[in-house]
């Protein structure tokens, strides 16, 4: 009996009769928006069809156009602005002059400060929506497009250095694109301007593109090169050879590392990647937790990280789902560490990918507060904030806790003004810290690795901020005897992992991995990184550092079809390295589906 079968068999009606179409078993519209069921190609041609166009123009002019019009005004109004002064200057005695210019100077710097802020943001806004996504999509082309031509029969190192080659090719190539456009659009900058540009501003809409357009390319060229032979110097991906030994005389950490549960708010519903191709409800999720409760029971864990994805969209039904999953296991929920993922925060509409949020749209920002809301609620009592200035602050629900009020108040009422008061809310909240305890044990360091993005068909798109990294840095250092989990969600690079599709290695992974994971090689020996995103169960290695990515326990496989985790034995040596052990691999097992009759 087929499992269709099965469900008409077990659903009667009034009167005996079996419907025409069985509710529970879904139907092409849960399918709509699945990569798994559908193409991207198809996906993105109903994406065509359906999206806002009025929405998607002002989104990439507040984007995009805005940020390089700041960016190429900022050196004609400054000039303008200084010629000004200097002539004022110049009409008046030595002695005025030189009084005039004190006091010019001091509002200048006073004045100008925020300016050149507001420029600095925008253009790192620029580099992280365009620049190194550009770089990062052709040197992840090349890299398919060799793996394809030359990998099929070679050894690691053979792929490793195709890896760098293909990087150092790409920064090259992009290099050389991003320089050709320098050239074709020189002639039409501009970097001195005059008062009379100031009356008459249509004069500078030229100057001013061209400017923007020439900066970007030209920090383009330079950076693409910089970061394509420091890709390819850096040490590529493997996989790991060998677990480590206990040490001797070493502490040891027992740690479940979910991710991707994905729970949906409704009791027979599916999920958006997978749609009718994967699992229904929330059962799975049930055994998972049922699971581990008897497992600690005999054999106590000291952690379960949820590394993403907690729920499938970041509904409210969907978050109140997963609390009372999370409730129904006190034990577990003590030890529990959880994060946001792109699903949490970053899906617009789940039955339309081609819906568009406006950058200051409400929509985002309910996301956000509904996720942190959530991760204070499993841990804002145990995890702490990291402060610029003092490092390890105070916990998140003692940082939380003034702008209570205003984020229940913005869920209540909504508003753009409310949500504009939240602005920074969500993310000055990362990295958050969980201790080690004492000082030479094991610490985590919870990041948020969600780029910024206002589109489901983007919402995949991962990137860690240089403010976050800094922050991460300091809260390490600040514990140097400890060892470390850092646990976000998205990969920090595609693995020397076969791929049959393009599209799997590009939009995924961390624009920005191969610059973070030189930023963690100072402290390499003692963390491991693990994360979830991809559902791909892989232990590998860059160098020292060791990174876990942890499959699924619920997507990827329908009702009757088995899933499985890791539990994950870390040590610390008297070294002060972090030590690896094989990992316990748990497998639930496919269930049946049964309907009450």
């Amino acid at each position: 009996m087929t499992k269709s079968t099965a469900g008409h068999d077990s659903m009667h009606v009034k009167g005996g009769a079996l419907p025409l179409l069985d509710p529970r078993q879904g139907d092409v519209e849960d399918d709509a928006a699945s990569p798994a069921r559908r193409s991207l190609l198809a996906i993105a041609g109903n994406l065509l069809v359906e999206i806002s166009l009025p929405k998607l123009l002002f989104a990439w002019t507040v984007s995009l156009l805005l940020p390089a019009v700041l960016l190429g005004l900022t050196p004609l109004v400054a000039t303008a602005w200084l010629a000004t002064v200097s002539g004022h200057i110049l009409a008046l005695t030595e002695i005025g002059a030189a009084l005039v210019l004190v006091v010019v100077v001091a509002l200048g710097w006073i004045g100008w400060r925020p300016l050149l802020r507001i420029a600095e943001v925008n253009f790192w806004s620029l580099n992280s929506l365009a620049v190194q996504p550009g770089y990062a999509f052709c040197r992840e082309a090349l890299r398919h497009l060799a793996e394809r031509m030359f990998a099929q029969h070679s050894t690691p190192a053979e792929r490793a250095r195709l890896r760098a080659a293909s990087s150092a090719a790409a920064g090259t190539l992009v290099c050389g694109c991003a320089a050709l456009i320098v050239i074709l659009i020189w002639p039409g900058s501009r970097w001195m301007g005059t008062v009379g540009d100031l009356a008459a501003l249509h004069r500078l809409v030229l100057p001013t593109l061209a400017n923007a357009v020439l900066l970007v390319s030209g920090y383009l060229a330079i950076a693409a090169l910089v970061w394509g032979f420091a890709d390819a110097n850096m040490e590529q991906p493997f996989d790991l050879a060998a677990f480590d030994a206990a040490p001797p005389c070493g502490r040891t950490w027992r740690v479940v590392h979910l991710s991707d549960l994905h729970v949906v708010g409704e009791r027979y519903g599916f999920r958006i990647e997978s749609g009718r191709g994967g699992p229904r409800g929330n059962e799975r999720l049930d055994r998972v937790m049922a699971r581990l409760a008897a497992i600690h029971t005999a054999h106590p864990l000291d952690l379960v990280i949820v590394s993403g994805d907690m729920t499938d969209t970041g509904r409210a039904t969907e978050w109140a789902e997963f609390l009372d999953t999370v409730a129904r296991h006190p034990a577990l929920a003590a030890r529990m560490i959880v994060l946001p993922g792109n699903h949490d925060v970053n899906i617009v509409d789940r039955a339309n990918p081609a819906r568009l949020d406006l950058p200051f749209s409400p929509g985002k920002r309910l996301r956000q507060m509904r996720t942190l809301s959530a991760i204070a609620a499993v841990q804002g009592d145990r995890v702490h904030v990291v402060d610029g200035a003092e490092q390890r602050a105070s916990t998140l629900n003692e940082v939380l806790a003034p702008h209570r009020l205003r984020i229940a108040a913005f869920a209540e009422s909504g508003g753009l003004r409310r949500a504009a008061g939240l602005g920074r809310v969500f993310d000055d909240q990362f990295p958050m810290i969980l201790p080690p305890d004492p000082e030479d044990g094991l610490g985590v360091a919870i990041l948020n690795s969600n780029a910024e993005t206002h589109f489901s068909f983007t919402n995949a798109l991962g990137f860690v901020s240089v403010a976050q990294t800094h922050r991460l840095a300091a809260a390490i250092n600040e514990f140097p005897k400890a060892i470390w989990i850092v646990a976000l969600h998205h990969h920090l690079l595609e693995y020397p992992m076969p791929v049959t599709a393009f599209s799997e290695r590009v939009g995924t992974a961390l624009v920005n991995g191969t610059w973070f994971i030189r930023k963690l090689r100072p402290f390499a020996a003692r963390i491991v990184v693990m994360h979830g995103h991809r559902h791909v169960d892989w232990i590998g290695a860059c160098g020292e550092l060791k990174i876990v990515s942890a499959p699924s326990p619920v997507m990827g496989a329908t009702d009757d079809a088995p899933t499985h985790f890791h539990i994950h034995t870390l040590a610390a040596g008297l070294d002060g390295r972090l030590y690896l052990l094989p990992p316990e691999r748990i497998e639930i097992a496919g269930v049946e589906p049964r309907f009450a009759g």
